[in-house]
């Protein structure tokens, strides 16, 4: 009889695994939201100046660039239908009379 504390292949053990983002992970995302937080009229300043020079879409892409430290990526899921195809969606309405 295999011992209760065995290693079993596909089986894991209550609060095996992942836990949220590494202690250090979560300082480096408060640290960069104190940044932003705390300079937020000079980032505004910043980005006029980088849409002045060099257009509104690297302005933008350096907002989507510090967003990115800032927020945890969320994962990208993409929804099909039946083998594959288009998801349909159908609505329909009760008649509650």
């Amino acid at each position: 009889m295999a011992n209760s504390g065995s290693f079993r292949k596909g089986v894991k053990k209550p609060n095996q695994g992942k836990h949220g983002p590494p202690k250090a992970s979560l300082a480096a995302r408060e640290a960069i939201a104190r940044f932003v937080d705390g300079n937020a009229e000079r980032l505004q300043g910043w980005l006029d100046q980088i849409a002045e020079r060099d257009g509104p879409r690297a302005a933008f892409q350096c907002v989507v660039d510090l967003i990115e430290f800032h927020v945890p990526k969320l994962a990208r899921r993409e929804l099909v239908g039946v083998e594959d195809g288009p998801l349909e969606l159908i609505v329909s309405w009760q008649d509650r009379g």
